[in-house]
């Protein structure tokens, strides 16, 4: 009876392994991982997805731009090998375009247009939300940036951080703090019932930073709690009249101060319509700037460089022009910060394309001010002469129970995972991170294959105990 037991069983296990394919390939020159990392494709034909965010069962929720959100679960053959076992469309809306959150408890779902942000009752299990919306903020409108990314405080509960980005290349509005453009904005939830009339963007929330371009992508440090900020800075620029838009300026991660403690730089001008982040110093009349230090376009007897310096909040590390960061998720033990940056559309040589890391320690990235290797790539393009139409464009990130890096492709229509292979999981400190992408921090679930196994394991498990 046992022979008998463990041929059923082996055969059962068999076709479940063989029906988790894992086997996709992108229609384009696939990816490459650097050492230590394994890399799959595991969903496509997908609409423009761009942020990712785990549930409270340990699924995905996609927002698709222009289509609203949607649910997909995954059987799980361990590693990067996944298939899409279940695909469920949670919200169809053409207005929501990038922002998403869950509340701490998992049961609000958070969406946002370029107008406002709103908010459904969310059943994880279920797989629904209610029929009915709440609008929580307004008055967001404006052309160009239309992105309102989302981000659920962990460390202050109820906190609904909101990123706003400028209506033009160099918006002059942005100068002017009551325009409420490119600004980033906290607002208490808790404090809104069904009834409650919404909140009011740019006359209300506490203001975490203004000028700041478009800083799409935002994060809260795990372990210190505080607030970083990724910035798309601006194109086609020059300086006194000399073209210097190649390799300047450039893109900026800045920090926030913190929701649960000191407000450092917290509310402070980042700079943006006048000041930028120099990247590349062959330029003219610099003096002794260094890289990460701010310039002005256009100096002159009451605003120069030094009104820059002295005057505005600098960032705490400057990348590479025009590489445009879409988003940064941090490890849950605060060793590392993930950046996925979409990439260049109006430089030469295309840069960009790529998901990168940054190395923190006690709450701040390892790496000084004016470096210019803080970043280490980890899933790039392997030619990015073929981008941006033909080639992977990363924007959304996630990271699950076990470690793995998720990335949505919104060009391509994709998602892929990222692993470490054995060799690389000592920069994760012996811990197992959780998900921690804008919302609650939950493991990865097996699909439905894997829980009818392990049902059926028991079963026979407790029949034979009984022979």
């Amino acid at each position: 009876m046992k022979l008998f037991i463990n041929i059923v069983l082996g055969a059962i296990l068999s076709e479940i392994v063989s029906a988790i394919t894992c086997n996709l390939k992108p229609t384009y020159p696939t990816p490459s991982t650097s050492d230590g990392w394994q890399a799959q494709l595991v969903a496509n034909e997908l609409t423009s997805p761009r942020s990712i965010l785990f549930d409270g069962s340990g699924n995905l929720l996609v927002v698709q731009s222009g289509a609203g959100i949607v649910h997909l679960a995954f059987d799980d053959g361990g590693s990067t090998c996944l298939d899409v076992s279940k695909k469920t469309f949670l919200v169809n809306s053409t207005e929501l375009n990038h922002g998403i959150a869950l509340s701490n408890d998992g049961k609000t779902l958070y969406a946002s247009s370029s107008e406002a942000v709103y908010s459904w009752s969310y059943d994880a299990s279920a797989i629904s939300v209610s029929t009915t919306n709440q609008t929580l903020v307004t008055g967001m409108t404006n052309d160009d940036h239309t992105t309102r990314t989302l981000l659920m405080s962990q460390k202050s509960p109820g906190t609904l951080l909101i990123s706003r980005g400028s209506t033009s290349n160099i918006d002059p509005e942005a100068a002017l703090l009551s325009s409420g453009h490119s600004q980033i904005k906290a607002f208490n939830t808790s404090n809104l019932t069904k009834t409650s009339t919404p909140y009011d963007f740019n006359t209300q929330g506490l203001l975490l930073g203004w000028g700041l371009r478009n800083s799409v992508g935002v994060a809260e440090e795990p372990l210190t709690g505080g607030i970083y900020s990724v910035e798309n800075s601006a194109d086609e620029i020059d300086r006194d009249g000399v073209d210097i838009h190649e390799n300047n300026p450039g893109e900026e991660m800045n920090f926030h101060g913190f929701l649960n403690g000191s407000t450092q730089d917290q509310g402070g001008n980042y700079g943006y319509p006048a000041c930028f982040a120099l990247w590349n110093t062959s330029i003219p009349d610099l003096g002794s700037l260094v890289v990460g230090d701010q310039f002005t376009l256009q100096q002159n007897a009451t605003f120069n460089d030094s009104t820059c310096n002295e005057e505005r909040v600098a960032p705490r590390l400057t990348f590479q022009a025009h590489m445009a960061p879409l988003d940064i998720v941090f490890l849950e033990n605060g060793t590392e910060a993930y950046i996925s940056f979409h990439g260049s559309w109006d430089r030469t040589n295309p840069i960009g394309y790529k998901v990168s890391s940054v190395s923190f320690s006690t709450g701040e990235p390892t790496a000084a001010k004016d470096s210019t290797n803080s970043t280490v790539d980890i899933f790039a393009n392997k030619d990015n002469s073929q981008c941006p139409d033909g080639c992977f464009r990363p924007v959304g990130l996630a990271v699950d129970g076990k470690g793995r890096l998720w990335v949505s492709s919104d060009a391509t229509g994709e998602l892929y995972v990222l692993a470490r292979t054995s060799t690389a999981t000592a920069t994760s400190s012996g811990a197992s991170p959780s998900a921690t992408k804008k919302g609650m921090g939950m493991k990865v679930e097996m699909g439905d294959r894997g829980l009818w196994v392990v049902v059926l394991l028991m079963s026979l498990g407790f029949g034979l105990g009984m022979m």
